[in-house]
């Protein structure tokens, strides 16, 4: 768990609230005030709180975990919990924290009228703000065809070319659970054994270590989001930023069902004690500004339909993306589990 520099001081009498007692720490969080619990850990995201809290007066006490280390505390803090926003990253984790109760459904007319259907829950538990598409990337070098769909990757023709993460990742997850839905389980099982038997390499490491294969030569083809790549063309990131224009990409399914997406999400805690100023925080984040700057911040696609593109996303491009409502990829996520662990991908 981490919290940001410039937050510490001011969390001083939270954490104090945290290690004492709930029931009795309650009280003393004011009206004012926001309790943020995040799994994002971009010191880019600094912008988007100063913002809010410049915008509105509220005050946003933060604290930083992996997702799944936040939604363990939120259950062990049960009605105690001084939480009044989760956010954190991909649709399964965010459907893991629904499944175990932490949300309370919201209406809120902005969010409706600003997030497309599939990037909010059909119940209002929770939102994606911004999104990082699941894409193919591929050595121009080594590769004259590269593959155009999540399917083609299945092609026996890519044997011995293909880099991925470990099936355990919520990447992995996630992506699967859509194949189960738009193909069906018996395809996906298919799908799952033709991609591990084209591996180049056992899978491994996170998505940046997946493109600086490409540029080792160890692997021609790859699965990332899209925000890993865009940072290498905005920044230099070493093993990657001097090699990236031997790299092209692949949006895929753009003439079918379109391209996976994960998010970044967000919700109001079951038992917020600042529930107003936590749809506050919501509503602010599908803002112009705040959608710009996860573009511009991240390299992230904004959520909100219309709204700039940053440099370096916008040299990806545009794309149509899945729309399938995000839930299900939550509600798949056991079965697609299974079924990379019944052809023995690792």
């Amino acid at each position: 768990m981490t919290l940001s520099h410039k937050t510490a001081s001011r969390l001083t009498r939270f954490t104090l609230a945290l290690l004492t007692g709930f029931a009795a720490a309650s009280p003393a969080l004011a009206e004012g005030d926001l309790n943020l619990y995040s799994s994002r850990h971009y010191d880019t995201d600094e912008r988007l709180y100063e913002d809010f809290e410049k915008a509105t007066g509220i005050t946003i006490n933060r604290i930083e975990a992996k997702g799944d280390e936040l939604i363990a505390r939120m259950r062990a803090e049960g009605a105690n919990s001084p939480a009044d926003v989760l956010i954190t990253v991909d649709a399964g984790l965010i459907w893991r924290a629904e499944q175990a109760d932490l949300f309370q459904p919201i209406q809120s007319d902005v969010l409706e009228a600003r997030l497309p259907d599939y990037l909010r829950d059909p119940e209002g538990k929770w939102f994606g703000f911004s999104q990082r598409a699941r894409m193919i990337f591929y050595s121009t070098e080594r590769v004259a065809t590269p593959p155009k769909t999540y399917e083609d990757l299945a092609d026996p023709q890519y044997k011995g070319k293909i880099c991925t993460r470990s099936s355990t990742n919520i990447y992995m997850l996630s992506l699967m659970a859509s194949i189960i839905e738009n193909d069906g389980e018996e395809a996906a099982q298919n799908w799952a054994q033709a991609l591990y038997d084209n591996r180049a390499r056992d899978p491994q490491g996170g998505d940046t270590d997946q493109l600086r294969g490409i540029v080792s030569g160890e692997c021609d083809i790859v699965l990332a989001n899209s925000y890993y790549f865009a940072r290498g063309l905005r920044t230099d990131v070493k093993g990657l930023s001097d090699s990236i224009g031997a790299i092209g990409w692949v949006f895929p399914n753009q003439s079918d069902r379109g391209t996976h997406v994960n998010i970044s999400g967000a919700g109001v805690a079951k038992h917020a004690p600042n529930r107003e100023n936590a749809i506050k925080f919501l509503e602010y984040l599908t803002s112009r500004s705040a959608q710009e700057y996860f573009s511009a911040g991240n390299d992230e696609y904004p959520a909100v339909p219309g709204v700039g593109l940053s440099a370096s996303v916008a040299k990806l491009g545009l794309f149509r993306s899945d729309a399938l409502n995000l839930e299900v990829l939550g509600r798949n996520q056991a079965k697609a589990q299974a079924i990379y662990d019944a052809v023995g991908y690792k």
